[in-house]
């Protein structure tokens, strides 16, 4: 039998943690080969472990909130107590049954006592009602604090992700000046071999591609670094391969900007951050009028039952029965002097809500900083990718056109690096305003209350 039992228990066991997996499989975010920025949004929501800490903080709440509505029911307890005595030195003594003298020696006695109690709270000056008001506030802004953290997340990653598509836009560009200057180096030589430069002139383009190339991997380094931020954030392993879809993004860099102002308001009205500041100015209420309740009377009722039996009374069941009595019973407390404890109990609640008002004002300022910040610089950078776009093609000009003057020996190396070097600085000045424009239109939507996409 017991085998049997053990066989159930397990079989039992194995169904749970299979319909377990079956439902963790169902809810999972399914890992794609190249990810979009919603894909990592939608992944890192789920996987990250500050929202999934946050998440545990919810069902606390709940659980909190359930012990609030349970002190107004009645508390019921049953208690016993059994007794056995025994009497050593007690001596015996005779009696009559029937026609015969016995003599008896009861030197163990045994006693049993049974009750049941309930009490219940009728009035404690609405502390049981602000109690479970005050535990509904704490489970909302709990799940506020997992939108904000969500929210957190949604930011950090858009970030990253502009950052990483920048970096490898910087990588590409580097791959194509260490080709273009392999070329020339090619060239160099072949033109050494003719008589047509000297040794020198080789060595400087040597060295601009060791230039080059030393510019790749420190472009790469910062990718990589970029990459790994993601992953953490991701919570993805160390080992994971991390590959982003490459959208199509410069038709959007000079889109027009919504206005700040409306950006604020609607910030405003749906951030999680500012609902849950209202929510704790509620909560200070809240407090004041449970701190008030010390000054009001409390009223209980109670009521119980008990009975009691002992050897040597008679039947037993007889004795239960003879010795049952019941009870109920009302009791009032009405404070007098507490030491001040009550007033000053109102006095801090008071002050917790100019605190919590002056955080909510702060947080309101510091948010229109951030979306006003965000709207400059994403206006500056639009204006800075339209004038680097312009400097990219006068240094493409003038570098196609410096390139043709020294195969002709009217340009010496000096004068073809120069150029190339403005060409590359502005192609870089013209990639970081592009991706700096993106990511600060993007917050923008972020902050305005829409998806962020590209």
């Amino acid at each position: 039998m017991k085998s049997i039992g053990n066989f159930i228990l397990a079989a039992c066991l194995a169904l749970v943690a299979t319909g377990a997996s079956a439902q963790a499989g169902t809810e999972a975010v399914e890992k794609p080969f190249t990810w979009t920025l919603q894909e990592c949004i939608d992944w890192a929501k789920q996987q990250n472990i500050t929202v999934q800490r946050n998440k545990v903080n919810v069902r606390t709440s709940q659980v909190a909130l359930q012990d609030a509505k349970a002190n107004r029911l009645p508390t019921v307890n049953f208690s016993t107590s059994q007794y056995v005595s025994n009497r050593p030195f007690q001596e015996s003594y005779s009696g009559v049954i029937g026609t015969e003298v016995v003599s008896f020696s009861n030197k163990n006695s045994y006693s049993g006592n049974y009750s049941v109690d309930a009490s219940m709270n009728l009035y404690n000056g609405g502390q049981t009602k602000n109690n479970i008001r005050l535990a509904e506030i704490n489970s909302q802004i709990a799940e506020l604090q997992v939108l904000a953290s969500e929210l957190g997340i949604e930011e950090q990653i858009t970030q990253l992700y502009i950052q990483i598509l920048y970096s490898q836009d910087a990588v590409k560009h580097d791959d194509e000046l260490i080709a273009l200057a392999e070329a020339q180096l090619e060239q160099a030589r072949a033109r050494k071999q003719a008589g047509l430069l000297n040794k020198a002139d080789v060595s400087q383009f040597e060295s601009q591609l060791a230039q080059d190339k030393y510019q790749k991997v420190a472009d790469e380094t910062t990718l990589d670094g970029f990459r790994l931020q993601l992953k953490q954030l991701m919570e993805l392993d160390g080992d994971e391969n991390l590959l982003l879809a490459d959208p199509q993004l410069s038709a959007n860099v000079l889109a027009d900007l919504p206005d700040k102002q409306t950006v604020f308001q609607n910030a405003v009205a749906s951030r999680p951050e500012l609902k849950a500041h209202q929510l704790a100015m509620d909560k200070t209420y809240i407090d004041e009028e449970i701190a008030k309740a010390g000054k009001r009377p409390v009223i209980n009722a109670s009521a119980g039952i008990s009975t009691t039996n002992s050897s040597g009374n008679g039947n037993m069941f007889t004795q239960l029965k003879n010795q049952w009595s019941n009870g109920i019973g009302v009791s009032m407390i009405i404070p007098i002097w507490d030491h001040g404890k009550t007033k000053n109990a109102v006095a801090r609640a008071r002050l917790e809500r100019e605190n919590t008002y002056l955080d909510m004002v702060e947080t309101q300022k510091n948010l229109w900083k951030t979306i006003e910040n965000y709207w400059l610089q994403a206006r500056n950078s639009q204006q800075r990718y339209i004038a680097a776009q312009e400097k990219v093609d006068y240094c493409r000009q003038s570098y196609d056109l410096t390139s043709e003057q020294f195969r002709l020996g009217l340009k010496n190396i000096v004068e073809l690096t120069q150029d190339k070097t403005n060409l590359s600085t502005a192609i870089q000045q013209m990639l970081q305003a592009k991706y700096e424009a993106l990511l600060n239109m993007a917050l923008l939507k972020y902050y305005n209350g829409e998806s962020i996409n590209f």
